[in-house]
């Protein structure tokens, strides 16, 4: 029997907008030993670390400050808001910066260029922030879950509570059984992350398999394409137009969930 358990791994992603700036960051985690990192992906914007932290939750961010559209200090602020907020480490190469940083509850500031025993400091103090002495890791939730922004607020909505997502304009509008939200991202992107669990009933909506009950032929022009079908969601109990070259795969998914 092994005494002594494995190190901790700290996950990480590093969100620069600089490339260098992000290989070099990169290099220094991959070589740590003590803590153990992952390095869970890369983003250049704010935007992009959100999309990143949909799919692969993490323990800790390398944060830049100055960035295009929504700077460092205001990303910090978001991720503060989730469920699973992830510790953050400020690395700028701004020093004025400090005061709003640690007001943020940053683990720790680091100006640029990093220096690798400054950097194994910090990380050092996420460890021992995210399992104080004596703890054991607590695993990371891997319920994938979709993030969407909602007055302010950034939530993340489990994939297994989405019901509809359907293409209006410049976004998707995702519906659970009790809310509709707004997601800056496109139906084909979405239905290639979701995969089966979901299917294209037509050109701008996905539905979730579980949720359909039947399939139906309908009267009236539902689907702008004269008469046609339309599928049934639970618990909406609401009649979803089927576009005529989508029926075969609808029924194809039914029938291979009977």
């Amino acid at each position: 029997m092994d005494a002594n358990p494995a190190p901790p791994l700290l996950r990480t992603l590093v969100v620069d907008d600089e490339p260098l700036a992000r290989m070099r960051l990169r290099s220094l985690l991959e070589a740590s030993r003590e803590p153990r990192v992952e390095v869970i992906g890369e983003a250049g914007e704010a935007q992009a670390a959100l999309q990143v932290l949909q799919d692969r939750p993490c323990d800790l961010v390398l944060l830049d400050i100055r960035m295009p559209g929504r700077d460092g200090l205001q990303l910090a602020s978001v991720l503060r808001t989730m469920a699973h907020a992830p510790m953050v480490v400020f690395v700028t190469a701004h020093g004025h910066h400090a005061l709003r940083a640690f007001e943020l509850d940053a683990v720790d500031y680091l100006t640029k260029p990093v220096q690798r025993d400054r950097l194994q400091a910090a990380l050092q103090r996420a460890v021992h922030r995210r399992w104080p002495p004596g703890s054991a890791p607590a695993p990371l939730d891997d319920v994938p879950v979709l993030v969407v922004s909602d007055r302010g607020r950034v939530l993340r909505i489990p994939v297994t509570e989405v019901l509809v997502l359907k293409a209006e304009l410049k976004y998707v509008t995702l519906r659970t059984a009790s809310h509709a939200h707004l997601l800056d991202e496109s139906l084909t992107e979405l239905e290639q992350r979701l995969g089966s669990g979901f299917i294209r009933i037509h050109r701008n909506a996905l539905v979730a398999a579980h949720a359909v009950r039947e399939l139906q032929r309908r009267s009236g022009k539902e689907d702008g394409e004269g008469e046609g079908w339309a599928v049934r969601v639970a618990p909406l109990d609401e009649w979803l137009p089927v576009s005529r070259r989508q029926v075969a795969a609808v029924r194809e998914a039914l029938a291979g969930d009977a």
